[in-house]
């Protein structure tokens, strides 16, 4: 046991099983928000990390506990994993709750993740930047990653995604919430059916700071989906 962890109560997705298929804080990211702190292998290199059986039956052992979506999350970047299309294609065999995966949308550029991706009912991606300099502020990735590149795979995702996508904006105060503008204009560009306004709540890597209940309420302004 050990890849999957809750049922959590989670404010998207209810109650939420989720699924690491990383070992731990292997992300391609190093946000300055993050809960879980510093990356600790910032990697883009896609790799097999966990046992896919092991998994698979710890799926199957925990199939009749109650939960709203067995989620692909964990404590890194699920699209690292390149076991994630197989496991999740085999999970909607196991489970009858839908299957989501959290992304940071970065690998979306690349067809064969989009494919792999598309295997689960709901995708949560998100997107912090319209430009590179804030992606580098508050994302810092991991060499090779752009923000246009990023953009460009959300459009192709829903092009050939038939699921739900819910789109996460994270703002950081002082870091990219002065580009609002911009990524409200390109969240609205990928189409997705819903768009989630959050900012910094749990204690986050750096010392950042979080939007005021007042600035969250006009930035809803500017992100009519939200």
């Amino acid at each position: 046991m050990g890849y999957l962890f809750g049922p959590v109560l989670s404010r998207r997705l209810g109650l939420s099983m989720g699924v690491d298929l990383l070992k731990y804080k292997t992300c391609n990211l190093d946000c300055v928000y993050c809960e879980l702190g510093r990356t600790a292998c910032l990697t883009s290199c896609r790799d097999r990390f966990v046992p896919r059986q092991k998994v698979l039956k710890e799926i199957e052992l925990r199939r009749g506990e109650p939960f709203d979506h067995l989620t692909f999350a964990g404590s890194g970047e699920p699209t690292l994993s390149l076991d994630l299309g197989e496991i999740v294609a085999q999970a909607k065999e196991i489970v009858d709750s839908p299957v989501a995966v959290i992304t940071n949308s970065t690998l979306l550029s690349s067809p064969s993740v989009r494919r792999e991706v598309a295997a689960a009912d709901v995708v949560l991606p998100s997107l912090d930047a319209a430009s590179q300099a804030a992606f580098l502020a508050v994302n810092r990735p991991a060499s090779g990653l752009y923000a246009k590149d990023m953009i460009q795979g959300l459009k192709d995702f829903r092009k050939e995604f038939s699921g739900e996508i819910w789109l996460e904006v994270m703002l950081v105060r002082g870091i990219n919430d002065q580009e609002a503008e911009l990524i409200a204009q390109a969240a609205e560009s990928t189409e997705p059916d819903r768009i989630q306004l959050n900012t910094v709540v749990r204690p986050p890597a750096e010392p950042v700071q979080a939007l005021s209940e007042e600035e969250m309420q006009r930035m809803l302004e500017i992100f009519p989906g939200a």
